[in-house]
C-alpha cells in the first residue's frame, strides 16, 4: 500500500470523527489534533481498527502541564503510528488539574503500561483501569509530581557550580 499523505489523513479523521477532533494542525509536518478524554479511547480504538489507517503502534504517551491554562492545566499527548502506511498522528487531550483522571490505553496498546506509569509518576495523572498504576522511576513515598511546573528546574541555592558555564 502506498504511503498516506497528511491531507488524506486529515480528511479521513474529519470523515470518521467529525467534531470529536478539533484544532487540527500540522506543525513540522506532523498532523496534530485535540479531542476530549471521553473520546480518546474510542478514537484510538477506531484508528487501530481502521482498515485504511491501521494506526496500531503507540510511539509515545506523555503528560504535559500548562498551569496558566485555567481548567485545562494538565494534558496527555499520544503519538500513534501506522507502520504499514508510514504515517504518524499526535492526539492531545486536556483537563483540569483537580480532576486528573484519564482512561487507560493499556487494553489497546501494551506499551501504554509503562508510559502511563511514568506519566502518573511525574505529573500525577491517574489512568483509570490501569493494571498496576504505581511509581516507576521515583520512590513510592514521594508525594509530589516533579515535572509539574510549580517545581523549579534547578536548586537556586546551589553554590557548587559556576553560572558562566551555563550562559548566565
Amino acid at each position: 500500500m502506498a504511503d498516506i499523505t497528511n491531507e488524506q489523513l486529515i480528511q479521513r479523521l474529519q470523515e470518521k470523527f467529525g467534531e470529536q477532533v478539533f484544532d487540527i494542525q500540522e506543525p513540522y509536518g506532523l498532523v496534530t489534533v485535540t479531542t476530549t478524554r471521553e473520546n480518546i479511547i474510542p478514537i484510538l480504538q477506531a484508528l487501530y481498527d481502521d482498515e485504511v489507517l491501521q494506526m496500531q503502534f503507540l510511539t509515545t504517551l506523555c503528560g504535559i502541564h500548562y498551569p496558566d491554562n485555567k481548567g485545562q492545566e494538565l494534558g496527555v499527548v499520544y503519538h500513534v503510528h501506522s507502520l504499514v502506511n508510514n504515517i504518524r498522528l499526535r492526539i492531545k487531550i486536556f483537563f483540569p488539574e483537580d480532576d486528573a483522571v484519564v482512561p487507560t490505553a493499556t487494553n489497546l496498546y501494551l506499551t501504554a503500561n509503562w508510559m502511563e506509569r511514568e506519566t502518573w509518576d511525574f505529573y500525577g495523572i491517574r489512568f483509570e483501569g490501569h493494571p498496576n498504576l504505581i511509581r516507576i522511576l521515583n520512590v513510592e513515598e514521594m508525594e509530589a509530581f516533579p515535572l509539574r511546573k510549580e517545581f523549579p528546574l534547578e536548586d537556586q541555592t546551589r553554590e557548587d557550580k559556576i553560572n558562566t558555564f551555563f550562559g548566565r
